[in-house]
C-alpha cells in the first residue's frame, strides 16, 4: 500500500501523492512509492506534478503524530539537528540503497591512467592553454563547436592513407577490428569515465590515430602531400596543430597509434623530401612524431632516437625526449617515490618539510635573477644545444650555461601542459616544473629578459613585457616535490653566497 506523507505549511496543509518534497519549513519526506523527487528550500513555492489537495482539520504547524509514528516504523528517522517546527524525515532504506549504488561503481583510478583532466587549480590561471584551437584528438573535446570544421580534414587524411596502402591489403575494416581488440585497454588510459559507446570510441580512435600518422608521414616525406593539401598549404594550420597536439586533455593512447602505424606501415619505398636520399625503410613512429615538433623549443634539432618503450601518449613522448636528452641526470637524482596522485604529492611535500626526517634535504633555494647574477660577475652563456635538451643547465667555471630557448606563442602552452601532466602522473618527476621555477627565478623584470636575450639564452619572438609576465606565472599553484636544479644552485656555494650577500 502506498504511503501518503502529510505536510502542514503555516498557511495550508498539503498531501503530495507519489512525490518527494521539501517544504518551506524544511520538512522532508521520502515516499517509497515516489516516481520522482522535488526539493524546495525555505520560502520557495511548491511545484509538483500529480494531484495536490488541501487537507483540513489538522492543527497548524504540526505533523500528525500517527503519521510520524507510521513513517518511523517504516524506517524513517528525524534529523536531531532540527527543532520540532523544522524537522527532516529521512528514508534510511532509500539513502542506504543510493550510497550502495554509488559505491558499486568503479571508484579507483586505473593503474594505466595516463590521460588526465587538468586540475582546476592549474586551469584557472589560463583556461585557453588547455583547450584545442582547431583539432580535437580523443573523446574529451570532440563535441566542441570549433572542432567540427576540421573533422573533414581528418577524414581526408584517412582516405589518403588507405588509398596509398590499399595495394598492401590494408582495409578500414581491418583497422577497426584491430582497434576494437584493444578498446578496453585504451579506455583504461583515461582518468575520467568516457561516456562514449564502444562503437563510437573505436571510430574516433581510428580516425584520430590515422590522421596523426598521416600528418607525421607527410611532414617527413613531402612526396606524400597532395597539391591541395589542407594543412601544409596553410601556415596557420601547422601552428594550430603544434598547439593542439600537446594538450594533456587532447591525447589518445600511444598503444593505439602504434597499432595503427604497424598496420599501415609502408610496403613500398617512401619518397623523401627534395634533396634528401631515399630511406631504406620507414622511420619509426616516435621519430616521425618528434621531427614534427623538432623546432618547437630550439632552432637546433635534438637527437630524435629517443626510445619509445613505455610511452603513454604524444605529450609523454615529448616530455621524455626533453628529459632523457638532458645531461643533468648524473648530478641530480629525482627517483619515483611511490606518489599516487596530486593530493599524495601535496602530502609528501608537507611531510618532507616538517623537519622530522633529518636525512632528507627539504629546503631548496631559487636561482638569483639574471640581473643579480651579472652584477655579481657571473657570466650567462649559451650552452651548445645540439642534441641537448633545453633542461641541460650547468654552472661551470663561473658561468651559468643554458641551451637556447625559443619563446613564441606556443611555448607557454606547452610548458603549462607539461607541468599539468607532471602534477597528475605518479610516474613523472618534477623536471619540467623545475625548469619553469628556474625561468621564473631568472626573469623578474624586463631587464632580466633583455640580459638573457642579449646573451642568446632566450630567443624571444614576443613582446618583452608579455614574455616576462607569463614566465612569472607559469608554475602558480603547482607543487614542487624535488627541485631539479638544486645541485646546480649548490655547485659553487662560495660564488652563490657572494651573490646572495651582495643583494641583501
Amino acid at each position: 500500500m502506498m504511503k501518503e506523507p502529510l505536510l502542514q505549511n503555516r498557511a495550508n496543509c498539503y498531501n503530495f501523492q507519489q512525490q518527494t518534497v521539501m517544504i518551506p519549513h524544511k520538512f522532508f519526506f521520502q515516499n517509497v512509492a515516489a516516481a520522482s523527487s522535488l526539493q524546495l528550500s525555505r520560502g520557495d513555492k511548491i511545484k509538483a506534478e500529480g494531484p495536490i489537495r488541501p487537507i483540513k482539520d489538522i492543527q497548524e504547524n504540526c505533523i500528525p503524530s500517527e503519521t510520524m509514528a507510521k513513517f518511523e516504523s517504516d524506517g524513517g528517522t528525524r534529523d536531531p539537528s532540527y527543532g520540532e517546527d523544522d524537522q527532516v524525515i529521512v528514508d534510511i532504506d532509500s539513502l542506504t540503497s543510493s550510497v550502495e549504488s554509488m559505491m558499486s561503481q568503479n571508484l579507483i583510478m586505473f593503474a594505466k591512467c595516463c590521460i588526465f583532466r587538468v586540475p582546476p587549480i592549474l586551469r584557472r590561471h589560463r583556461k585557453s592553454a588547455y583547450i584545442p584551437n582547431a583539432f580535437s584528438i580523443g573523446p574529451w573535446h570532440r563535441n566542441h563547436p570549433l572542432m567540427r570544421s576540421t573533422e573533414k580534414i581528418k577524414l581526408q587524411y584517412l582516405k589518403n592513407l588507405l588509398s596509398r596502402e590499399s595495394k598492401s591489403g590494408v582495409t578500414l575494416k581491418e583497422l577497426f577490428k584491430s582497434t576494437r581488440e584493444i578498446e578496453k585497454e585504451a579506455r583504461s588510459c583515461y582518468a575520467e569515465p568516457i561516456h562514449v559507446g564502444v562503437e563510437d570510441f573505436v571510430r574516433l580512435l581510428v580516425i584520430d590515430g590515422c590522421f596523426l600518422i598521416e600528418l607525421f608521414r607527410k611532414n617527413q616525406y613531402s612526396g606524400l602531400r597532395e597539391e591541395d593539401d589542407p594543412i601544409f598549404n596553410m601556415s596557420c594550420m601547422m601552428q594550430y596543430l603544434q598547439h593542439d597536439l600537446i594538450l594533456v586533455e587532447n591525447q589518445i593512447p600511444w598503444l593505439v597509434l602504434e597499432n595503427l602505424f604497424n598496420k599501415t606501415a609502408a610496403k613500398q619505398p617512401i619518397r623523401a623530401k627534395e634533396g634528401e636520399p631515399e630511406p631504406e625503410k620507414e622511420t619509426t613512429l616516435a621519430q616521425l612524431a618528434l621531427k614534427f615538433f623538432a623546432n618547437i623549443f630550439s632552432s637546433k634539432l635534438p637527437n630524435t632516437d629517443t626510445p619509445s618503450n613505455g610511452t603513454k601518449h604524444l605529450l609523454d613522448l615529448l616530455r621524455n625526449w626533453w628529459v632523457e636528452s638532458s645531461g643533468n641526470d648524473e648530478d641530480v637524482e629525482t627517483p619515483y617515490d611511490g606518489t599516487k596522485h596530486l593530493l599524495d604529492r601535496l602530502r609528501n611535500c608537507l611531510v618532507k618539510s616538517s623537519g622530522n626526517d633529518e636525512d632528507v634535504e627539504t629546503e631548496w633555494e631559487t636561482m638569483p635573477s639574471a640581473t643579480d647574477l651579472v652584477d655579481a660577475g657571473i657570466e650567462l652563456k649559451v650552452r651548445d644545444s645540439e642534441h641537448r635538451s633545453i633542461l641541460d643547465v650547468k654552472f661551470k667555471n663561473g658561468s651559468l650555461e643554458m641551451p637556447s630557448l625559443i619563446i613564441q606563442e606556443t611555448t607557454e602552452v606547452i610548458i603549462r601542459n607539461l607541468i599539468s601532466y607532471e602534477q597528475c602522473s605518479p610516474q613523472c618527476d618534477d623536471k619540467i616544473t623545475s625548469y619553469a621555477v628556474l625561468l621564473d627565478s631568472l626573469i623578474n623584470t624586463t631587464k632580466d629578459m633583455d640580459i638573457l636575450t642579449h646573451s642568446g639564452i632566450i630567443n624571444n619572438w614576443l613582446n618583452p613585457e608579455e614574455a616576462t609576465q607569463y614566465f612569472n606565472k607559469l608554475y602558480l599553484d603547482a607543487c614542487l616535490k624535488e627541485y631539479y636544479y638544486q645541485k646546480v644552485r649548490r655547485s659553487n656555494p662560495l660564488m652563490w653566497l657572494s651573490v646572495t650577500m651582495r643583494h641583501k
